[in-house]
């Protein structure tokens, strides 16, 4: 991460943020930097004072930065979003032996309907919506294919046939049964693995969002290694600055009440006979993606901007075309590059 500033057209200055190193657990790798406003000559009239508290969590940073009228509550509401966030990490991290996720999926194939706790029925009913709408895209039982791949870029060994057969056989999202009375769920073949490290952090986001509103906080940016949330502006300002894109192509905007969202392949790949792998998988194909990618997502909540990277990602821009139709209030920036060719694409032009 690293730290700049630069002026302000209206005399003051703002801070750009940029987070560059790759990082283990939920997400891919982050490309977006984001913009707020210092008003120092307006301090002493200004009611709300700027907070920034950083912590690790999920295997990267978490950053809330939000608006505040003392110390006392801001230090109060910091630990209020920290409890939250702690308590779904042990939900929904598939790193945790104990986790919830972890222990529903060892009851894959029994037959039984497993009571859960309101946080993971939600975030894998939210998940499974997704994956019908992306036609599985995006697969919330890709745990299997998950752990292989993660073993076989970090070992830079390719999987075997037998071992991408057997796990793909594993991953299908219709293969979850819910039953919204009783909140219980059945997974229904033996091996299954749940894995909602590619929703995870944006749901995280907006819940920590949730806390925030109901103490009282108002202006608020959270972001968890680049899975940006937003609710009000900082105060003065039309919106959160926020600059999207990759290398020289950029774009600056001014959101509110959004989540945006970036992934791509940039540090974490895996070469194989001439071609190169991405980290990020197919569900349907079971292997990393062969375009190279790099994707943003602009969507009302932080949960369907962390899942779409992923969906607009695997898509790839020909596919994304159409398929953003069937998400609506969704922006979607892609550059690709196939066959050495770089082709960028928008959904929505006038941004």
């Amino acid at each position: 991460m690293s730290f700049k500033l630069a002026p302000h057209p209206l005399k003051g200055a703002f801070v750009s943020i940029f987070f560059k190193a790759p990082f283990r657990g939920w997400g891919a790798v982050p490309v977006l930097a984001f913009f707020f406003g210092l008003w120092a000559e307006n301090a002493a009239a200004q009611p709300l004072r700027r907070y920034v508290f950083d912590r690790g969590l999920f295997g990267t940073e978490f950053r809330q930065i939000f608006y505040a009228p003392d110390d006392s509550t801001a230090q109060h509401v910091r630990r209020a979003v920290d409890t939250r966030m702690d308590s779904l990490n042990v939900v929904m991290s598939d790193y945790l032996d104990g986790s919830e996720i972890n222990r529903l999926s060892a009851t894959a194939g029994s037959g039984r309907w497993v009571a859960v706790s309101a946080d993971l029925f939600d975030v894998l009913n939210r998940a499974v919506s997704i994956a019908r709408a992306s036609d599985g895209l995006f697969d919330p039982t890709i745990g299997p294919l998950s752990q292989l791949w993660r073993r076989a870029v970090r070992r830079q060994i390719f999987p075997t046939k037998p071992e991408l057969r057997k796990a793909h056989r594993l991953v299908d999202y219709r293969y979850i049964e819910f039953d919204a009375g009783q909140r219980k769920i059945r997974l229904k073949k033996p091996g299954m693995r749940l894995d909602v490290g590619g929703i995870g952090q944006g749901y995280a986001n907006d819940e920590a969002m949730n806390v925030l509103q109901q103490l009282g906080i108002k202006s608020a940016l959270l972001d968890i290694g680049g899975d940006i949330r937003l609710s009000d502006p900082p105060p003065g300002e039309r919106g959160w600055r926020i600059l999207t894109g990759f290398r020289a192509d950029t774009t600056t905007l001014f959101l509110s009440h959004v989540g945006i969202t970036a992934s791509g392949a940039t540090h974490r790949f895996l070469d194989h006979n001439g071609k190169r792998y991405s980290h990020l998988m197919n569900p349907r194909t079971g292997l990393g993606l062969l375009h190279h990618v790099q994707t943003t997502i602009l969507a009302p909540d932080g949960t369907q901007a962390d899942a779409l990277t992923k969906v607009f990602s695997v898509a790839g821009i020909r596919k994304s075309r159409r398929l953003v139709k069937r998400f609506p209030g969704v922006t979607v920036w892609i550059t690709e590059e196939r066959n050495g060719k770089p082709l960028k694409w928008s959904s929505k032009k006038d941004l």
